[in-house]
């Protein structure tokens, strides 16, 4: 079951203002590539500069007047809600704090959910629109502002991605990019189109994880994995997928060698 906390609102937060736009930070996978420092460390707990990968993305959350967040867990879940608790920063006065919920996969079902898998048993909680993003990818200049959410709003699209250009790891990146239109497209096997790769930030509206898009009953009950990708492709199909580019430092932590490449390079 979606562990639900029952919040305060700030009264200085109007409940129709994009920052009160809920935040869903997926945080449920093994980090495998990761091992041994994931074998008893849950990735997004790993260490940059000092600071956890979660605590660094909390931190850009707070700083853009964000003020709810959900995060889904599975490998070691129970370590990502005992370092954080209910409220960052903990000692925090709520109108200064982020309100903190948690999707603990692995406690309801024994596995990881996968990305659509896990935002879809997390749905209720989130609202209408929100963002998503991997809680264990460094992007600590990323600007989560309230007029991209503004802009989502106002289009009829179920999502709207950030690419990056692509890291050594992932030559072919994932999606082409209709600059002019401002689109995520789905290309062929055999195109030869530049790709991009999906940053893992991204607005997306529910209906993209209900029926006719995603083939789960809402709320996933049964605690189904699902990717979010193959959602994606049948989106930007329809034109219903919007992207932008994003320049800014962005590193997906998915090894050791990474990890402390990160760590050796100057911190930001």
């Amino acid at each position: 079951m979606l562990t639900v906390l029952h919040l305060a609102r700030p009264h200085s937060m109007p409940l129709d203002t994009d920052l009160n736009t809920p935040v869903m930070l997926l945080a449920a996978g093994r980090g495998e590539r990761m091992r041994p420092l994931t074998d008893h460390t849950p990735k997004p707990l790993l260490p940059v500069h000092g600071k956890t990968l979660l605590h660094w993305r909390l931190e850009a959350l707070l700083r853009d007047g964000y003020r709810r967040v959900i995060i889904n867990t599975a490998w070691l879940g129970d370590h990502i809600e005992s370092a954080l608790g209910n409220t960052f920063p903990a000692a925090a006065a709520p109108e200064h704090a982020l309100q903190l919920q948690y999707s603990h996969e692995g406690r309801d079902f024994g596995r990881a959910l996968e990305t659509a898998g896990g935002i879809a048993r997390a749905l209720d909680a989130l609202g209408p629109v929100f963002w998503a993003m991997a809680a264990d990818v460094f992007a600590p200049d990323f600007a989560f502002t309230p007029q991209a959410v503004a802009r989502f709003r106002a289009s009829q699209q179920l999502a709207h991605l950030w690419l990056v250009p692509n890291p050594e790891h992932n030559p072919r990146g994932d999606f082409g990019w209709d600059a002019a239109q401002g689109l995520a497209r789905n290309l062929a096997a055999s195109s030869t189109e530049p790709r991009y790769t999906y940053s893992t930030i991204g607005l997306f509206r529910r209906e993209l994880f209900l029926p006719p898009w995603c083939p789960l009953d809402a709320g996933n009950p049964q605690g189904t994995p699902a990717p979010l990708a193959p959602l994606l492709r049948r989106a930007m199909d329809q034109g219903l997928v919007g992207a932008a580019f994003y320049t800014g430092a962005w590193t997906d932590v998915g090894t050791p060698q990474r990890l402390a490449a990160l760590n050796a390079a100057p911190r930001p």
